[in-house]
């Protein structure tokens, strides 16, 4: 039997533990929490530091592991890529294709040799000439920590001194804010060297006054901007990826609809951290997390005998990922998730935040209570009465009962941005 260590057990792992078990692989899941999801299901599960990399290569050793994977957080890419490759085992890239996935600041740089896109940058000596509003973020750092918008230079310096105090470099990036542009999220799936593209999705954001503005409320795939992004981007990002030198593995991007052009923000040598995968498996076939499983445990990438050409546009379906966000305060309440699992268009359910669980006003992911999945033909009504049966059913109280929910996502946006689906 195979075996393969997992770093990270959050809920977005529990798929891959699935899996890999379906595979007859015997799954091990690392980290620093007793009780994540993956290791409730887990064969073995290791109370342990990911940065430790000494202790998990002595273990891997010791216990004969044959795959190392951290699949779609990055706070794991570094660790899997240092562990695999000092036991000498498949991995998805060597250190300077990881850094180069990992830090915005060497992303941009690799962009700008490839010719790709991206979104215009201020030195911190080039404060006096910012047009405002601007972003500033951590150049390397995750799940939208440490952003800020500014609107004048005193917010910009003190955003500065933030973004450097939370990136794990000390060094941050000043942009363009690209207000009303269409937030992208990009995945392609490398084998033997040649990239397929298999998920562009439009990422719809909260409201500013939610402070929510950074983080997506509800992705929606195939994006409407899939035959601009296959003209325009899709050959220069394929070509970056290969003058990158990945040959095997998951490549993932994070941009913006600017006209006929993509500018990207963000990358990852990984998944997205979301339940696509569930979404793309049922509407496909394909399993995205065995493609890379297999390769780990010193197989192939799966690409299930070509089918997985085209695959982005889930066989004329429609992917809904929905997210219930909890404003600041306690949670006193929180209904509905066990209901509209039973709803026959919505395939998964997960749950990040718990009654009694205190929420902070910080602008990131943390915000996330839950993510719901949906599988849906390309219909508008439909589309529409599924996300409206979510906003019904599920309900969330602070303790001065009031609703906690915030920033949902506006069904009308359905009839506003995909008018061309049939109804």
């Amino acid at each position: 039997m195979k075996k393969l260590l997992l770093l990270g057990g959050a809920g977005p792992h529990v798929k891959v533990v699935e899996s890999a078990k379906e595979m007859g692989i015997y799954t091990i899941v690392a980290d620093y929490l007793p009780d994540s999801p993956a290791k409730e299901i887990a064969d073995e599960s290791l109370l342990n530091n990911i940065y430790d990399i000494d202790e998990l290569v002595r273990y891997c050793r010791e216990n004969h592991v044959d795959g190392v994977l951290g699949f779609c957080l990055d706070p794991t890419q570094k660790p899997a890529q240092q562990i695999a490759s000092k036991l000498g085992l498949p991995v998805f890239g060597d250190e300077y294709q990881v850094m180069s996935l990992t830090d915005k600041r060497r992303f941009k740089a690799l962009c700008f040799l490839a010719g790709v896109d991206t979104i215009p940058e201020y030195s911190e000596a080039e404060l006096d000439s910012v047009e405002y509003p601007c972003l500033v973020k951590p150049a390397e750092s995750r799940g939208s920590r440490g952003i800020t918008v500014c609107r004048n230079r005193s917010e910009t310096e003190k955003a500065i001194k933030f973004a450097k105090s939370v990136s794990n470099n000390g060094e941050c990036i000043i942009e363009k804010y690209m207000v009303g542009k269409q937030d992208l999220t990009i995945s392609y799936l490398v084998k033997d060297g040649v990239a397929t593209l298999v998920s562009l999705g439009d990422r719809h954001l909260g409201k500013e006054e939610d402070n929510l503005n950074r983080q997506s409320v509800c992705t929606i795939q195939p994006s409407r901007y899939i035959d601009m992004y296959l003209t325009y981007a899709d050959k220069k990002i394929k070509k970056m990826i290969e003058l990158l030198g990945i040959k095997n593995g998951p490549v993932f991007f994070q941009g913006f609809a600017d006209g006929n052009t993509v500018r990207l923000y963000d990358p990852g040598i990984r998944f997205p951290g979301n339940e696509y995968e569930r979404i793309y498996k049922q509407a496909t076939g394909i399993d995205l997390m065995k493609s890379v499983i297999s390769y780990c445990v010193g197989g192939e990438i799966l690409d299930y005998d070509g089918k997985i050409n085209g695959s982005y546009d889930l066989d004329g379906k429609v992917a809904i990922q929905y997210r219930i966000n909890f404003g600041a305060g306690k949670v006193t309440e929180f209904n509905g998730l066990n209901e509209v699992i039973n709803h026959p268009l919505i395939i998964d359910v997960q749950q990040r935040h718990f009654v009694g669980e205190t929420i902070e006003n910080t602008g990131d992911i943390k915000h996330r209570a839950g993510e719901i999945s949906v599988l849906c033909d390309r219909n508008r009504s439909q589309m529409k009465n599924v996300i409206e049966y979510i906003q019904k059913t599920v309900t969330a109280k602070n303790e001065k009962g009031e609703s906690i929910l915030i920033s949902p996502f506006e069904v009308d946006l359905i009839d506003k941005y995909y008018g061309d689906y049939d109804d």
